[in-house]
C-alpha cells in the first residue's frame, strides 16, 4: 500500500508540474502573437490642424503611407461644387483636403501643382483637383480618405469618427 500511495503522489506531482509548464508556455505563446507596442502606436497618428497654412500641401506619414493635408483658402471653398464639399474635412472654421497620397490607378504619388491645376500623376497622366476628385482618367476614383476622428483642433488618423463614417456611408470613400 505504501508503494501505491507514493506512486499516486508522484503521478499527481508530475501532473501538477506539467500543467504549470503548459500554462506558462501558452502564456508565452500568446505574448508572441500580440502586436508590439511600436506597431500599436503606428496605427494612430495625431495631427494638430491649427499649424497648417492655406494652400500649402503638407505630406504626413501614417502606416507607411503618405497622407496629403491641404488647408483650403476661402476662394477654394467658395468655388467648390457639392461633390467637392462632400470630400472636405472641416475642423473648426477651416476646410481641409485629407487623403492618402497614392494614385488610385497604380499607386504612384501625384505631385501638387497648385490651386488651379490640382494634382498630377506623372506615370499615366491622371489628374485630381484640389479636393481629391478625379478630373482626368485613368484613375478609377478620387483619392482615398484615411479613417479619421476629429477631436477639437486635433485629427486622429486610424480611428473612425462620425464624420468619416458619414463619408463612408455616402460613398465618398471606401
Amino acid at each position: 500500500m505504501e508503494n501505491n500511495s507514493r506512486r499516486g503522489f508522484m503521478g499527481k506531482a508530475f501532473g501538477a508540474v506539467a500543467a504549470v509548464g503548459a500554462v506558462g508556455s501558452l502564456v508565452a505563446m500568446k505574448s508572441t502573437w500580440d502586436p508590439l507596442p511600436s506597431v500599436k502606436a503606428a496605427g494612430f497618428t495625431t495631427l494638430d490642424m491649427s499649424i497648417y497654412q492655406e494652400n500649402e500641401l503638407i505630406t504626413e506619414k501614417w502606416r507607411g503611407k503618405p497622407i496629403f493635408v491641404l488647408k483650403k483658402t476661402a476662394e477654394m471653398v467658395a468655388k467648390q461644387t457639392d461633390e467637392q464639399k462632400k470630400r472636405d474635412v472641416v475642423v473648426g472654421d477651416s476646410h481641409f483636403m485629407l487623403a492618402i497620397g497614392l494614385c488610385t490607378h497604380l499607386g504612384c504619388i501625384p505631385a501638387y501643382k497648385g490651386q488651379e491645376d490640382g494634382f498630377l500623376c506623372a506615370c499615366h497622366g491622371g489628374q485630381f483637383d484640389w479636393s481629391g476628385a478625379v478630373t482626368k482618367v485613368p484613375p478609377p476614383r478620387g483619392f482615398d480618405i484615411p479613417p479619421f476622428k476629429i477631436d477639437g483642433n486635433m485629427l486622429v488618423l486610424g480611428e473612425e469618427g462620425p464624420e468619416y463614417k458619414q463619408m463612408k456611408e455616402t460613398g465618398v470613400t471606401l
